[in-house]
């Protein structure tokens, strides 16, 4: 059974969490709305098909990603 200060803390983050959600909305168009759209992407329209590959989002992503794992893993030791 958790104690007050276990369910204090629960809801802190929680509410946190909520509003870090609330400002990644308010952000996406603007900040998130160019991923999948910067130079480098590959986008291909020939006869009726498409083919789209966001090589350099893709990498972008994968950078930042790797950036944030190493933080989690170095504040972890």
């Amino acid at each position: 059974m958790p104690t007050t200060t276990d369910a204090a803390r629960i809801l802190i983050a929680v509410g946190l969490g909520i509003c870090l959600l609330g400002v990644g909305l308010l952000l996406w168009p603007s900040v998130f709305g160019k991923l999948g759209k910067l130079p480098g992407d590959v986008a291909i329209q020939k006869n009726g098909a498409a083919f789209y590959f966001p090589i350099v989002t893709c990498l972008l992503l994968s950078a930042l990603l790797t950036l944030v794992m190493w933080i989690i893993r170095w504040r972890g030791r």
